[in-house]
Order: structure tokens, then sequence, then C-alpha cells
């Protein structure tokens, strides 16, 4: 009896791992020779869109990811690859605004605050991609993240008519880097079913022109 239980539990199990799996080898695939670790190496674009994330971590520790995405935005301006920053990210509360603390340190690392545009209501990364397209009336765009969030963003913008390439910030390694990359194969799944259902993002508005 508890073996026949435990064969039925394994199908599911099985099923659903081979799923999460292809997920990501879609995404992986789809991305190849579109991301670049190199400045060097990467073509040039009008708009670069940086993904918000938060600059603290719960235990009041600078956020690592934080901190390599806007190294890694100052270092591709600088190297004259993009000439405008688009910073999307989620602005939930008063409290808590992406956007305008990344704004902030981009200006201390010498951005041009006029060359720097925030959308505010980039709560997903499918909130960023659609709004780039739709709001900000973008044709294409260089994405600046870690590398695995990249590939999940590029994905998402060719399904949305967005013509993007993706800047790789430097990832972070040890257990904070484990938990992310782990989590990152159950975001990529809702990808797909996200793109299934047809999810829109929570806010449109009115055109904005990057200029």
């Amino acid at each position: 009896m508890r073996k026949k239980y435990l064969k039925f539990l394994s199908l599911p199990f099985v099923i659903a791992l081979l799923l999460i799996l292809l997920c990501n080898v879609i995404i992986d695939t789809s991305a190849e020779e579109k991301t670049f670790s190199n400045v060097d190496g990467i073509p040039k674009n009008r708009v670069g869109l940086v993904l918000g994330t938060s600059k603290r971590l719960v235990s009041g520790q600078e956020n690592p990811y934080y901190t390599f995405r806007v190294e890694a935005t100052v270092r591709l301006f600088k190297a004259g690859k993009i000439e405008y920053i688009l910073v999307s990210g989620d602005n939930a509360t008063i409290y808590y605004n992406e956007p305008s603390t990344i704004k902030k340190d981009l200006v201390k690392k010498g951005i041009p605050q006029e060359r720097i545009f925030l959308d505010y209501a980039g709560f997903r990364t499918l909130d960023s991609m659609v709004r780039a397209k739709v709001v900000f009336g973008l044709d294409s765009v260089t994405v600046i993240s870690q590398k695995f969030h990249n590939e999940r963003a590029l994905y998402l913008a060719e399904k949305k008519g967005l013509t993007a390439i993706g800047y790789n910030a430097k990832d972070v390694a040890g257990q904070q880097g484990f938990k992310v990359q782990f989590r990152e194969y159950f975001a990529r799944v809702k990808v797909f079913l996200d793109l299934l259902f047809n999810t829109q993002p929570k806010f449109y508005g009115e055109p904005i022109e990057i200029k």
C-alpha cells in the first residue's frame, strides 16, 4: 500500500519538475547571445532600463544585487553605451521607493539627473517590460540586472514586442545567491502563466517621452 501511494505521489512531482526545467531551458535558450558582461562588447542603445530592487536587506545590510546594478548602470553610461536611463521599480508606499532611491545613487556617482527617467509602476518584471514599450515609447532597450534576471526580462520583452539586450551586473554568490537562484526557477514558470493568461501591468498611465 505504501509503495503504491509513493508511486502515485511521484508522478505529479516528476511532471512538475520537468515543467520547471523546461521553462528554464526555453528562457535560457531564448536569451543566448543577447546578454553581455563586458561593456566593450555590448552594442549601443539609446536607453538603459534598470530593474529595481530594494537597497537594503531585512537585516539592514546593503543589498548587493542593488549595489551591483547601480555600478553596472554607471559603467554602461560612462562608456557611452547608453544615453538615457529608465529606472523601473516598486513605489508601493511613501516609505519604499525603488526608482527614486536608485536615481539618488546614480546622481551621486555622476550621472546627470536630466538623463534619468523614473517608472514608479514597475512592480514586476512584466510590468517594466510592457510599460517601457507602451508608456515610455521604446522600441529597443538595454536591460540592466543580474544575468538570470536579464534572461527572463528579455524573454518577456520579446513576447511583448520590445527589442532588448541585457547588460549583466555582477552576480551574488553564497547562501543569498543560492536562495535567489532557487526562486528564479519558479519565477520563470510564472512567466509562462502570465503569457498564457495575458496578464497586464497593474498600471499604464499617460505616455512619457524620453528625450
